[in-house]
């Protein structure tokens, strides 16, 4: 009897335990459930009524603060450099122009981007090199010093290698661009036509090349000329080949001449230059592949062939 009632209570303890942890548990993810709803009211009523930001109890805030730095530094970054009208930053506007970068605020963004880096691997080398053993020591400054003008360089080699890498995928877009202007030329289409049309076949193929086509339409419906247009989209690409087409379009249009015999004539040109292109690469690879051969290859043979016989002659085995 003892026995069986210490069974029943010690069943009705875990019963109770486990109605505990459920209540406790239940009433845990309901409170979480309210606090969420309640968040997303409030934000809900601050929306509709507009609250965002730029109040004035944010303007107090660090996130505020920082940002409204940042902002004053690029503004005056933009007023001192994005706006001179000096040879080196108009050389620069075009060099982010060729390498992707339209933004109006590109060069201030650059001269940052330059200063950033340039502290920024200075910090990081300097905490780096005591890590590895050379504090205090002169090659200690001298790694510093190329850290700094490396991230001074950085911004620089960055523009450069996207310009490298589009001029490349232009360069070998052009001339199936010049072959649909062609077929565009032959089916009728004028010569607005033709190259949005051109633009839009072109897109999975070459969407660089497709951006500035496509800017250069947007350009004719703003109301420049076709010659105007053509020029800036051989500036955009930097080609020489963009700047003959845009010459041959003017000249054509001002001499009355045939369009469609003057594309086709400058089609097949484009053609036997991108097949001069291919056989210079061949021509010029097996002069490529001889400091390879002679460091890697040669040695290799070498050793295979004249390992024996260094062996028997130091063992005296022949």
């Amino acid at each position: 009897m003892g026995a069986s009632s210490f069974s029943l209570f010690g069943d009705s303890a875990t019963a109770m335990v486990s109605v505990l942890v459920f209540l406790a548990s239940g009433t845990l993810a309901f409170a979480v459930m309210v606090a969420v709803r309640a968040r997303e009211a409030v934000r809900r009523r601050a929306a509709r009524v507009n609250i965002d930001e730029d109040a004035p109890s944010s303007r107090r805030s660090l996130r505020y603060a920082s940002l409204s730095a940042v902002q004053k530094l690029i503004d005056y970054t933009t007023k001192n450099y994005s706006t001179a009208d000096n040879k080196d930053t108009k050389l620069l506007r075009q060099r982010l122009i060729q390498a992707g970068i339209y933004d109006s605020k590109g060069p201030a963004y650059f001269f940052f981007a330059r200063i950033a880096m340039a502290i920024g691997l200075v910090f990081a080398v300097m905490f780096a090199l005591p890590i590895l053993g050379f504090s205090g020591t002169t090659s200690y400054w001298l790694f510093v010093i190329c850290g700094g003008v490396l991230g001074y360089l950085f911004p620089s080699i960055y523009v450069d290698r996207r310009i490298s890498a589009r001029r490349q995928e232009h360069q070998s877009g052009f001339p199936d661009f010049m072959d649909l202007l062609v077929v565009c030329a032959d089916a009728g289409l004028s010569m607005e036509a033709a190259l949005d049309r051109v633009g839009r076949e072109l897109g999975d193929s070459y969407p660089s090349l497709t951006a500035n086509i496509h800017m250069a339409n947007l350009e004719i419906r703003a109301g420049r000329t076709m010659t105007e247009a053509l020029e800036h989209l051989a500036d955009r690409l930097g080609l020489e080949e963009a700047r003959s087409f845009a010459t041959l379009i003017q000249q054509s249009d001002e001499l009355g001449s045939s369009i469609s015999d003057a594309l086709r004539v400058y089609s097949d040109d484009m053609r036997h230059k991108r097949l001069s292109r291919a056989e210079e690469k061949a021509y010029a690879l097996p002069a490529k592949l001889s400091l390879p051969m002679m460091i890697c290859i040669f040695p290799t043979l070498f050793v295979v062939i004249l390992l024996p016989v260094i062996v028997r002659m130091v063992t005296g085995n022949w």
